[in-house]
């Protein structure tokens, strides 16, 4: 097949599982591109919103739409790193001999939603680090990979509400976009309450598969992005870090930490798939500039007058944005 017809195949099968989506979820544009965006990218990622808006919904619907294996983890303050990773149990075989045997936890699975990531204590957070990042699961000094495609898709409440832990800068890394769920319009709620409150029930057809994810995200890796734009993308992350002397001036009075190296990647292959998106073989400023809001916003920490103002990261990446 030549790149013409993978390209196309790629657009076909990513407007499907759109659609599939938007069977269920009303609505909700940005964050669904944001989601299989990430997924297509081999990211993990952060969802936040108050609670009702559709998240559990949404990712529920994902994994049907792409027949991956799916886990659901409901984060409480009382939960242990066992109850997400698994544990070994000493058992007894039917001749009576015992021996140790691995139960795995519920991030042995495709699509893993952690269901309000906040809520838990840091330590229990941390049992995701290794499992996001290298795909496997060390357990009593043994490690299991994970199957592949592995996504992690959390959701967070805000950090103002009641019994909410900060995620730690670390884990914060590990997810390729941050999004903001907003709350529904007028007409979009009147379509939920339609939906949720009839005798209509809504099958989701499986559109995809895993070897199509996988190939898809290969596919994505071969696009080929100019030396002007990389080096526009690495000015960009390096214009986040106060410390930088061609930093705007905003950065250097508002932020404390600027983005990582993860946060150069995320844009990039995000970026390759937007041009993709768009029938296009090469990756332009816009389709960077389309993606630097979810890649960075949880990427920046602001110094004390920086919250003490209310700024947003957002507002502090714009900025940077229209300078450079």
């Amino acid at each position: 097949m030549d790149v013409e017809a993978q390209v196309e195949q790629f657009r076909e099968n990513f407007n499907r599982m759109k659609a599939e989506v938007h069977k269920r979820i009303v609505g909700q544009d940005e964050i669904i591109d944001g989601v299989l965006l990430c997924l297509l990218a081999d990211g993990h990622v952060l969802l936040e919103g108050v609670p009702g808006l559709g998240k559990t919904q949404l990712i529920h619907t994902l994994s049907e739409a792409l027949s991956l294996s799916f886990k659901r983890i409901q984060f409480t303050p009382d939960m242990m790193p066992s109850d997400i990773t698994g544990t070994t149990l000493l058992v007894e075989d039917s001749q009576g001999q015992k021996q140790f045997e691995f139960r795995p936890g519920p991030i042995f699975a495709q699509i893993v939603l952690v269901d309000e990531i906040n809520r838990a204590t840091p330590r229990t957070q941390s049992a995701l680090l290794e499992a996001m990042q290298e795909r496997t699961v060390s357990v009593a000094l043994t490690s299991y990979k994970l199957e592949e495609p592995f996504c992690v898709l959390a959701t967070q409440n805000p950090l103002d509400m009641e019994g909410t832990y900060r995620l730690p800068e670390a884990q914060l890394d590990r997810f390729l976009f941050k999004l903001h769920i907003a709350f529904p319009a007028e007409d979009e709620m009147l379509q939920i309450l339609r939906r949720t409150t009839s005798e209509t029930v809504i099958s989701i057809e499986k559109v995809c598969d895993a070897a199509t994810i996988q190939s898809m995200r290969q596919l994505v890796r071969r696009v080929p992005i100019a030396e002007h734009l990389e080096r526009y993308i690495i000015r960009l992350i390096r214009a986040t870090h106060p410390d930088n002397p061609d930093a705007p001036e905003m950065t250097k009075q508002y932020v404390e930490l600027g983005a990582s190296i993860r946060g150069l990647q995320a844009i990039t292959l995000t970026a390759k798939i937007k041009a993709m998106l768009d029938a296009r073989y090469n990756v332009a400023f816009e389709d960077v500039q389309s993606v630097a809001l979810p890649a960075l916003r949880h990427r920046m920490i602001l110094n004390f007058e920086g919250e003490g103002e209310g700024i947003r990261t957002d507002e502090v990446i714009n900025h940077i944005l229209e300078s450079l």
